[in-house]
């Protein structure tokens, strides 16, 4: 429970980097993977924050998209695999645990594809989430997407506070 928790602050630490607005929040998310090469021991694979990349983009979106970016030679170094031939990021998403600060949406009102669905189709392993997503713009339904699709959803707790006052930066008017 102890990583779990640094995980989740490390994702918290993302969702700092993002630009307020105040029609959106902003989230934080690690990828941290957990292949029989490292013998278990987690592997951050990626990491990403709400407008990080071009697009309106989501934080879970981003660090998927920088996980899949990552080259063979990137891959053989993270998990110290000799043979890199058998090494795809597609095999390594599924012994992942997505820590995020935030619910992954399950609707956007931009018609991009929901980070729940993204979530979904990668095969991740787990989502340890640090709060829920209120009704401030849509109804979320994330975790329970996440569930029916069989990837196992852990709330930490303890975090929701903090977690949801940066989510909420420059929801009062004011952007810094």
């Amino acid at each position: 429970m102890f990583a779990d928790m640094e995980f989740l602050m490390q994702a918290l630490e993302e969702a700092k980097k993002c630009q307020p607005t105040v029609t959106a929040f902003c989230v934080g998310c690690i990828l941290v993977a957990r292949w029989p090469s490292t013998e278990g021991k987690p592997v951050i694979l990626a990491r990403g924050y709400s407008r990080e990349l071009p697009g309106n983009t989501h934080a879970e979106a981003n660090a998927l998209a920088k996980a899949r970016a990552l080259g063979q030679e990137e891959l053989s170094t993270l998990f110290k695999y000799a043979n890199s031939d058998g090494l795809d990021v597609d095999s390594i998403l599924k012994c992942t645990d997505v820590y995020t600060t935030m619910e992954p949406c399950s609707v956007r009102t931009s018609g991009l594809a929901p980070c729940a669905d993204a979530l979904i189709s990668a095969k991740v392993r787990r989502c340890f989430i640090g709060v829920g997503e209120p009704d401030d713009f849509v109804k979320c339904e994330g975790a329970g997407k996440l569930k029916e699709a069989g990837i196992e959803v852990i709330w930490l707790k303890g975090s929701e506070e903090e977690c949801l006052k940066v989510a909420r930066r420059g929801h009062d008017g004011s952007i810094s």
